[in-house]
């Protein structure tokens, strides 16, 4: 099926979001166990770590980490917000730069003034924007981003965003307890799929969508490891321990061009891949064989699909042996665990 839908529905009595583009699972969002990113924590700090610059927390959750902090001691109260899911074994990864974000609007505590997206381009609604900003932030000392999707919506409705933000941030900043407590939670799958996926898209919510429109037979497969690209070439994206594996293959084409045609598609599939299978963390390609000199073509492409990626990525780039290496934040839990 052409262009883009939502669908909303349960998998495994889990809440869970699809993201179909022309017929192939874009992305995807499951609820999972643990604390998803966006909640914030009313936290007492425990003891630091020498040397790294960071300091492990009390949370009701277990035990979280904060990185780049100086001059905190022992026993004091922090609210903190989750930044991403941990690996098996660690702390919860948190920030103290708190965000309230919504579809329109980002509201920013620690960070003051008024901004809006740099997607907004037409000066006519910047103009409009930035007078319901000064209008909807009056009084208060807190910073405010307005989101790309702010300009083709209705005033009242990013004026309504807006107040409901802010009035969430001054609820939690405004807080005096002393006991570690959750404040807010972070977004469940289907706000967070209204909030995120804000291109024009079908909505469907009807119970068992999942099932009519193809999601699960497209997740089954993405459960699995090997990802078609055209053809007979292929990708085969496999998560160790240490890292995600990513090998690129040519199939039966064993033309000179064949290796830079594969890794082209790699990369223009490779953010949806690492999305709907929820990895993250270091992913190590080893690609298909091509001229060092096409390398930019590659990196070009790479950098293009990755900029549409709502998930924190930085290209690392070219190892000795020829490999290429991305860091990529952990935003999501990985599909195999989420379904286990």
């Amino acid at each position: 099926m052409k262009g883009r839908q939502i669908l909303l529905d349960h998998i495994a009595g889990r809440e869970a979001a699809a993201l179909m583009v022309d017929g192939v699972l874009s992305d995807l969002l499951i609820e999972g166990d643990p604390p998803s990113p966006g909640t914030i924590y009313r936290a007492v700090t425990d003891r630091p770590v020498k040397g790294q610059g960071g300091i492990f927390l009390k949370t009701p959750d277990g035990s979280a980490y904060l990185r780049g902090v100086k001059g905190i001691g022992q026993g004091e109260v922090l609210q903190v917000q989750v930044t991403g899911y941990a690996e098996p074994g660690k702390a919860i990864p948190v920030t103290h730069k708190l965000l309230f974000k919504s579809r329109y609007a980002i509201v920013t505590p620690d960070t003051p003034g008024l901004n809006l997206s740099r997607r907004i381009r037409d000066d006519d609604v910047r103009d409009t924007l930035m007078e319901l900003a000064h209008e909807s932030m009056d009084g208060c000392d807190m910073g405010l981003i307005l989101r790309s999707a702010a300009a083709t919506a209705a005033p009242d409705d990013v004026a309504e965003d807006i107040a409901a933000m802010r009035a969430l941030a001054e609820q939690v900043v405004g807080d005096e307890g002393t006991d570690p407590e959750a404040l807010t939670l972070g977004d469940a799958p289907h706000v967070l799929a209204w909030r995120d996926w804000v291109d024009t898209a079908d909505i469907v919510t009807d119970e068992g969508c999942f099932e009519s429109h193809g999601v699960l037979d497209a997740i089954d497969a993405a459960q699995g490891a090997r990802v078609p690209l055209g053809g007979d070439m292929s990708m085969f994206v496999e998560p160790t321990r240490a890292l995600v594996a990513v090998d690129v293959n040519t199939g039966a084409d064993g033309s000179f061009a064949a290796g830079l045609r594969a890794n082209i598609a790699c990369a223009r599939a490779l953010p949806a891949a690492l999305r709907v299978r929820g990895l993250g963390g270091q992913i190590t390609l080893d690609l298909a064989p091509m001229p060092k000199k096409e390398r930019r073509s590659f990196e070009a492409t790479l950098r293009a699909a990755f900029r549409a990626d709502d998930v924190d990525t930085v290209l690392a780039g070219w190892t000795p042996l020829g490999h290429y290496e991305l860091q990529r934040k952990r935003a999501r839990l990985p599909l195999s665990e989420v379904l286990s």
